[in-house]
């Protein structure tokens, strides 16, 4: 996290990999969601956590669902394609999209990561 004297991290500075989390609404979905990115070459790989409950504000009410998360191990240059891809095969109507920097890792498993993407 940035304290007000910190400078934000600047995405072209870091190693081109990415961490994006998505959560699914039931364990078929993820499996097709997953299958789908590796298929269409967006990811390197995607893990499939155990089901996590999620409590959230939707449509004015306090809601709580069972949800089963994905974290797809991608490349920056794939996030406007990946993102693109993953909203249009969703089934949610705003599903959680989002991409975190990989600042540091073994060297050889980021390589890995954006060869598999790019490739």
């Amino acid at each position: 996290m940035n304290t007000p004297n910190e400078t934000p991290v600047n995405p072209a500075d870091l190693n081109g990999a990415i961490l994006v989390i998505c959560n699914c609404p039931d364990a078929a979905c993820a499996e097709r969601l997953a299958t789908g990115l590796l298929a269409a070459r967006l990811a390197a790989c995607v893990s499939r956590p155990a089901a996590v409950t999620s409590t959230y504000h939707w449509n004015g009410a306090i809601e709580t669902a069972q949800e089963f998360p994905l974290h797809i191990k991608t490349s920056l240059s794939a996030w406007p394609r990946l993102q693109a891809w993953l909203a249009g095969q969703h089934p949610y109507d705003v599903p959680e999209i989002i991409a975190l920097p990989i600042v540091a890792g073994l060297p050889d498993y980021l390589a890995w990561i954006n060869q598999e993407v790019n490739a």
